[in-house]
C-alpha cells in the first residue's frame, strides 16, 4: 500500500494507493426494476389523482377489488386485457399509460429519454402537418438551426 497526494478543491489529502483499493470497489449494482411494479404505482397513482377508490375502479374495470389491489401493489402480472378494462375505467389511454411506465423505467435505468422530436424526423414529415401549424414548426425549426 502507497500513500499519494490528492488535491480536493485546493487542499491535499493523502489517500492509500494499491491492490487493496481495487479489491475493495465493488461494481456498482443496479436495483432490479419490475415491470409490474412499475405498472402498478402508475395505475395507483392515476387513480389516486382522480380521487376515486379500488373499490369504484374495480367495478368500473369488473376485476375484482382484490385482484385490482394485488395489480396495484405490483404482486400480480397483468394481461392486456386487464390492462386495458382498467385503463378504461380509469378515462386514460393505455398508451398513456404505458407510456408513463416506460419514462420511469427509462429514468430508474438511468436512460435520457428525450422531450422532443428529432429534427430529422420532423423534416421527413413537415408536409403531413396543417398548413397554420406549419408555418410555426418550420420557424420553430429554423431557429433551432442557427
Amino acid at each position: 500500500m502507497v500513500k499519494q497526494p490528492v488535491s480536493i478543491n485546493g487542499v491535499v489529502r493523502w489517500r492509500d494507493v494499491g491492490l487493496a483499493e481495487d479489491a475493495q470497489r465493488k461494481p456498482k449494482e443496479r436495483k432490479m426494476v419490475v415491470l409490474r411494479h412499475e405498472i402498478g404505482d402508475v395505475l395507483r397513482d392515476v387513480r389516486q389523482r382522480q380521487g376515486r377508490t379500488l373499490r369504484e375502479v374495480s367495478h368500473s374495470a369488473r376485476v375484482s377489488l382484490g385482484y385490482l389491489s394485488e395489480v396495484e401493489r405490483g404482486q400480480k402480472e397483468a394481461s392486456s386485457e386487464l390492462l386495458s378494462s382498467i385503463c378504461t375505467a380509469l378515462d386514460v389511454p393505455l398508451s398513456l399509460m404505458l407510456r408513463e411506465v416506460s419514462d420511469r423505467l427509462a429514468e430508474a435505468e438511468g436512460v435520457s429519454v428525450p422531450d422532443t422530436v428529432p429534427q430529422e424526423f420532423a423534416r421527413a414529415f413537415v408536409e403531413d402537418i396543417p398548413a397554420d401549424l406549419s408555418e410555426d414548426f418550420s420557424r420553430g425549426l429554423a431557429a433551432t438551426n442557427r
